[in-house]
């Protein structure tokens, strides 16, 4: 059996968690936390980062290998479009919804959610950055309803885990949430998602754990 190691307040846990549930692949979790010293997690997380898997080949690391790893263990039901072109252009949009949006964002997240500050410089480029990044993402994203067209797929695992943090640290930090200014109601892509029962499991499971973490601090 797969172990999915490391928390469920995680996006990209929870990206890798989404794929895991909407294939119906049998898993178990494991909670680790970021830095670990441990040498059995740098063993299987070199840099000490989560999300890793365990499966009994071995561990893997890094959100994007793991999903892309678990489309080609079982490939139904399909993550991807058959189109071999269509496909690469589910995985761009991932790449852009990663690196080019949820990166970019990350350095307003110790402000916007546990209580530090950014300085001026940070603040003006994350928003230089994300006022050139988003429109090359709308190019890509359609949300017709979901985040690549008419279908669920990979992209939709990236899209709704970290959309909504982009918009809520940009939000918090620089006083205007970046992507609905710019036409990205991911608002009301987040309320189309909200049917689907795997994310409906991974919602509560990361409520619990924030709720957790609130009482334990």
């Amino acid at each position: 059996m797969i172990t999915l190691c490391g928390f469920a307040i995680s996006n990209y846990y929870n990206k890798v968690k989404l794929v895991l549930l909407e294939k119906n692949i049998p898993f178990q979790e494991e909670l680790v936390m970021t830095n670990s010293k441990d040498e059995a997690v740098l063993a299987a997380s070199p840099l000490a980062k989560v999300p890793f898997i365990r499966t009994p080949q071995g561990a893997l690391c890094e959100s994007q290998v793991i999903v892309d790893y678990l489309e080609a263990l079982q490939p139904q039901p399909s993550l991807l479009p058959a189109d071999p072109f269509a496909a690469a252009k589910v995985r761009e949009l991932c790449t852009y919804i990663d690196l080019h949006l949820e990166l970019v964002a990350r350095d307003l997240y110790g402000a916007a959610f546990f209580g530090r500050t950014a300085d001026e410089a940070t603040k003006e480029r994350v928003r230089a950055q994300l006022a050139r990044n988003i429109p090359a993402f709308q190019r890509l994203a359609q949300f017709a309803p979901y985040a690549a067209g008419s279908e669920f797929t990979l992209a939709d695992c990236c899209a709704f885990v970290s959309l909504p943090l982009v918009g809520m640290a940009t939000r918090s930090v620089l006083g205007n949430d970046v992507l609905m200014d710019a036409g990205v109601d991911w608002k009301s892509y987040l309320k189309v998602m909200a049917d689907r029962p795997s994310v409906q499991r991974v919602e509560a499971d990361r409520k619990a754990a924030i709720a957790a973490m609130n009482k334990k601090a």
